[in-house]
């Protein structure tokens, strides 16, 4: 037995990064998963990746910024598997990076709110109406730590995944009569397509400086020093997808090797840590 044989789940941005790995998790736990995204390209090939003949893995365009498609989504993954057990809310998009908040015109925070917080409680919203009327389910909402930790750049990101966070907490509450339940998982320092999204035209020459940078700090800022995976990702959201978080809901839970625990402890090399006699 697999753990999520029987259950129909939707992974919103499913083509690719975090989403990508969500959706070859659940698939291979037995999950019917519809894979979301408008990356046609992208999705279409995953499909044909995982499962060409669409019996369990189908792909649905659909920008979840426009809130007739998520409804549309979650009606296409019912009349298609025939429920919805499990929604992911993971699309998103990085606000443009700037030189500073001196410099920030705000141009493109409509478009980051509508698909990052819009979306996703859109989706909420339409996964819980079937849910609730049909036994309960889990809807995982990607967030990160850039929501919970304080930082300079991208600041219309920032602020959309705090969002998120708080979001998650009163839908948690909400539906939790329902036996629907609402966690947050928040990545951290896992190298995926989004940082490219987050530069204008004229940053595409540093950009490549600025993501090595950016790695460089996050890795001396990491507790743990392996990097994280998309997988890593999909691990912990398995756990909220199956009946063994059934009495876990409103959970943040940082996937990001230690980041937002502290800052690292640096040591000279010969030195250890004091042990009493």
């Amino acid at each position: 037995m697999t753990e999520l044989d029987g259950k129909v789940a939707i992974v919103t941005g499913g083509a690719s990064g975090i989403g990508r790995g969500i959706t070859e998790r659940f698939a291979a736990e037995g999950a019917h998963v519809v894979v979301a995204d408008i990356r046609d390209d992208l999705g279409e090939s995953l499909v044909d990746e995982l499962d060409s003949t669409g019996a369990r893995v189908v792909y649905r365009h659909a920008d979840v910024g426009e809130q007739a498609q998520v409804a549309e989504l979650v009606e296409a993954a019912v009349s298609t598997f025939g429920g919805l057990h499990v929604m992911v809310n993971n699309a998103g998009i990085s606000s443009p990076l700037r030189k500073g908040l001196l410099h920030e015109d705000f141009e493109e925070f409509d478009r980051v709110m509508r698909v990052n917080l819009l979306g996703l409680m859109a989706g909420t919203r339409e996964a819980a109406r079937h849910m609730a009327d049909n036994g309960g389910g889990s809807i995982i909402n990607l967030g990160s730590i850039g929501g919970i930790q304080a930082g300079g750049g991208v600041s219309t990101y920032r602020a959309s995944k705090a969002a998120i966070i708080h979001f998650t907490k009163c839908a948690a509450i909400e539906l939790a009569d329902f036996e629907v339940r609402v966690n947050c998982l928040a990545p951290g320092n896992i190298p995926t397509p989004i940082l490219a999204t987050s530069a204008t035209d004229e940053d595409r020459e540093r950009l490549e400086r600025f993501e090595a940078r950016i790695r460089q700090q996050m890795r001396d800022d990491r507790p743990l020093k392996r990097e994280g995976t998309a997988d890593d990702v999909a691990e912990a959201a398995l756990y909220l997808a199956t009946d063994r978080s059934r009495y876990v809901t409103g959970i943040v839970l940082p996937v990001d090797g230690g980041t937002v625990a502290g800052k690292v402890i640096v040591r000279k090399p010969r030195e250890s840590p004091d042990r009493q006699a």
